[in-house]
């Protein structure tokens, strides 16, 4: 191999055989092949190092038309192939110098790598995102009319408490409505992960991330079986039913990327709402 290309790796899947990925289509439009090592067969393709190298990685991957192109091909050659065996997806913008540098570092890992192919290969992930309905009071939106009054002598002094009062009611009401969609997206956490092999907690994305207004409380992955996507979907329209202080966003099925490596985004055990600390949100 050229010294200018590296080797982007897409998936894992154990050496039973020789495995036909010639009619896939790689990042780049690079063309997709096999490599093998430690036992493993891995999903590769040739890249320019001079685009997919490491420091061309870190300038690449804050430019959001070049990451949506890449993540969008990196996702479709594991999406195809996990359809004709099980598999281990890589975290994208996987790259290694070269073949042997790859096997180098899978060699090393190869019981890691083969229990997790074990747990996750033929399984699929859904995805659950619960966001707190529209309609609760927020502390940043004071109703109309309700500017705190210049004081101007002692007849504003009622007019001041009065708004304080109000100004409290709101903080308040708001405070328990964010309890309650809490206290929610834990129920339908507990009650959706006992229809699931595994779980995965990502922290909740802020609006700013996620491009949606409303406050999210649960991001959660579940492992499943491929038969059992139907019955779980079936899941979450009864959660959704039981908590209507929540609205819920199922996608999926897809690979199981969030359950292929330790994760140091998804190690909480129960949800927690945007910017929460140990005893509730900042």
């Amino acid at each position: 191999m050229s010294d200018d290309l590296g080797v982007w790796a897409y998936a894992i899947t154990q050496d039973d055989g020789d495995h036909d990925v010639s009619f896939l289509t790689g990042v780049a439009g690079a063309p997709v092949r096999t490599a093998r090592a430690a036992g493993l067969t891995i999903l590769v393709s040739d890249v320019d190092l001079a685009e997919f190298g490491e420091v061309a990685l870190r300038r690449n991957l804050v430019d959001l038309g070049w990451l949506e192109a890449v993540a969008q091909a990196h996702h479709s050659v594991i999406d195809a192939s996990s359809r004709l065996f099980p598999l281990l997806p890589t975290r994208l913008a996987t790259v290694y110098a070269s073949d042997e540098s790859m096997a180098a570092v899978l060699g090393a890992h190869r019981e890691e790598l083969l229990a997790a192919l074990r747990q996750v290969g033929g399984r699929v992930e859904m995805g659950v995102k619960a966001y707190a309905a529209p309609g609760a009071e927020r502390e940043d939106a004071a109703p109309a009319g309700s500017r705190a009054p210049v004081a101007d002598g002692g007849a504003d002094r009622g007019a001041g408490m009065a708004y304080l009062k109000r100004r409290t009611a709101q903080l308040s009401a708001r405070a328990e409505s964010w309890r309650s969609a809490l206290a929610g997206a834990r129920a339908v956490h507990a009650h959706l992960s006992r229809h699931a092999v595994l779980t995965r907690l990502h922290p909740p994305r802020t609006p700013q991330r996620s491009g949606d207004q409303r406050e999210m409380m649960l991001n959660a992955a579940y492992l499943l079986d491929p038969d059992d996507g139907g019955g779980f979907a079936t899941q979450v329209a009864v959660a959704a039913d039981a908590h209507p202080e929540l609205d819920l966003d199922l996608t999926g099925p897809r690979p199981p990327y969030s359950f292929t490596a330790d994760d140091s985004e998804a190690q909480e055990t129960e949800p927690r709402g945007p910017g929460e600390g140990p005893e509730g949100p900042a």
